[in-house]
């Protein structure tokens, strides 16, 4: 530990020291420690427990020339920067009441009540400034073993935040390689029905952030299996595909489960407008590839047809001739611009309205058709009067 980056950081170490981490009353804790003990990189902020409250560390660190921002005061978070470096330090704390959703809690200055307050064994794991490795629990072996297992009574940890169903699975897919604690998928599954009180906003999150993982398939399929997630046979298997041929984009696995129904995931999980437009235009891009309409693909949907290239021979299942074909014709596709415009029609005579917009669009298709040889004047000799 004493050697890993994050650690010999002179940034992480002047904010260590500002909060008197020498006598080890602040530690480095949660994911930054769990993933340096798998091997794995860690490129996401630092959290920090102290025993300090929320106003010393302010005082502390505002004297150090630290950055301070209340980020969460009431719960005890206070985010400090430091050049490059975020760190989010949260006073020990232990719950006093649960509904959940929120947790009241009190600060406190005891190690082992606060790791026993944690989700999982291998988020439960303190470095102190000097890289002296502090386990209370016992979650080091699970770390190193890649074994997601909730702390203590793994429905009571449920019960005090029903995010942490969610939580368990993309970690299982992260860190466990698509391996399921048995205690905790049977809590998860009881808890199925339980969840409708947990913000749209949050699932949402926790599932793109899924999405984003290099494996996932044989996660999402437990989860629909236990209801938690219920999804079409059929974009399971394309996930599974989408996954064998080394995809790994976000974007298009959503394209994949959601298929036509994008504004119902987008209301069930408040996905912002971007990340479905650009779901949408793989999916629309695949419904071309399938049909072999490599030009227009490329024309009306420009790099979202590379992914809807993945997502429609994952979709159909396409073997690996079909594929290298159809990825080289899309490599060798040059989309000039359209030749024409609506002013060119106007300038002939044309009307403004709808039936300008129809023959400027049956115009479009007749130089798509053509492998986009048809030239202005060409276009302009086609017209319908």
């Amino acid at each position: 530990m004493a050697s890993a980056e994050w650690l010999t950081r002179r940034e992480t170490q002047a904010i260590l020291a500002a909060l008197d981490g020498a006598r080890r009353r602040t530690r480095a804790v949660g994911g930054v420690v769990r993933d340096t003990i798998m091997g794995r990189a860690h490129g996401g902020d630092i959290d920090m427990a102290t025993e300090l409250l929320p106003d010393e560390i302010i005082a502390r660190a505002t004297a150090a020339g630290i950055a301070c921002y209340p980020t969460g005061i009431a719960h005890g978070t206070v985010t400090l920067k430091l050049g490059d470096t975020l760190a989010e330090v949260t006073t020990l704390r232990r719950d006093v009441e649960t509904d959940g959703r929120h947790a009241v809690v009190a600060f406190g200055t005891d190690w082992v009540e606060d790791a026993s307050r944690r989700d999982f064994t291998l988020n439960a794991l303190y470095c102190a400034a000097d890289g002296t490795l502090y386990d209370p629990l016992g979650g080091v072996e699970d770390a190193r073993n890649g074994v997601i297992r909730f702390l203590g009574d793994a429905g009571r940890r449920i019960a005090e935040d029903g995010l942490r169903v969610y939580r368990f699975f993309r970690l299982s897919a992260s860190h466990g390689d698509e391996r399921l604690d048995p205690d905790g998928l049977t809590a998860c599954a009881a808890s199925v029905g339980r969840l409708d009180h947990l913000s749209r906003e949050r699932v949402g999150s926790e599932i793109m952030r899924m999405l984003a993982l290099p494996k996932v398939a044989l996660t999402f399929a437990v989860m629909s299996e236990i209801g938690l997630l219920p999804l079409r046979d059929a974009a399971l298997r394309a996930l599974l595909a989408y996954e064998s041929l080394g995809g790994q984009s976000a974007t298009t696995r959503l394209a994949l489960l959601a298929g036509d129904d994008l504004q119902v995931l987008q209301a069930s999980w408040r996905l912002s407008n971007d990340t479905v437009s650009a779901a949408r235009a793989i999916v629309h891009a695949a419904a071309l590839l399938a049909d072999d309409k490599i030009g227009e693909a490329a024309y009306r949907h420009g790099e979202a047809a590379v992914e809807g290239l993945a997502a429609a021979a994952s979709l159909d299942h396409w073997g690996l001739a079909r594929l290298s074909e159809a990825a080289r014709v899309l490599g060798a596709t040059v989309v000039p611009p359209f030749p024409l415009s609506g002013h060119d029609l106007a300038g002939l005579g044309m009307a403004p309205g709808p039936a300008l917009g129809q023959e400027l669009a049956r115009l479009e298709r007749a130089w798509i058709e053509s492998g986009f040889a048809l030239g202005k004047g060409e276009l302009l000799a086609l017209i319908e009067r």
